[in-house]
């Protein structure tokens, strides 16, 4: 059984309000924006993913991470998962991602979380960021029990959570 129905069409792009960032699926020509996003932020992400996911390893090269954003680019074209970045306008600076995930543990059809560089922490994008992802999700994804990760569930308590039957 698929975690979406077989007509869904995925968003390419999804703009923040405010007209100066927008969300796109990330793609494996990406890695110039996105090696420097991820490792200059890489302590705090590991902080967050880490415990979970094993990411963002202190060793990760950039052909390591080019090799992951060819996954995800096709991961996103099987609908298998989906990784979207957060890009300026003009697509010169990777800023965060939000991935959607088919659920790993039980009680969610899809799991989303996200993230900003450091510089942006607690700043007018990422609580734009904040307020809009779960809006889009219930807007244009066909999720019945959404579950994001670190934001109404902790890691943690999510790591503690019985696997997916379908995971």
């Amino acid at each position: 059984m698929s975690w979406l129905p077989d007509d869904f069409v995925h968003p390419v792009l999804v703009p923040l309000p405010g007209g100066g960032h927008h969300l796109r699926p990330i793609r494996e020509a990406d890695t110039p924006l996105d090696y420097p996003a991820v490792m200059g932020s890489r302590e705090r992400l590991w902080t967050i993913f880490g415990p979970a996911w094993g990411w963002p390893a202190a060793t990760m090269t950039y052909e390591a991470d080019q090799a992951d954003l060819l996954r995800h680019e096709k991961e996103i074209a099987a609908h298998q998962s989906f990784n979207y970045a957060l890009f300026d306008a003009a697509e010169t600076a990777l800023l965060g991602c939000v991935y959607i995930d088919p659920p790993e543990r039980a009680g969610a059809d899809g799991e989303i979380s996200w993230w900003v560089v450091d510089e942006l922490v607690g700043g007018e994008v990422e609580q734009t960021l904040d307020a809009l992802v779960p809006q889009w999700i219930a807007a244009d994804w066909p999720f019945e029990q959404p579950r994001f990760l670190g934001r109404e569930v902790s890691w943690s308590d999510w790591l503690a959570l019985p696997r997916h039957p379908d995971a």
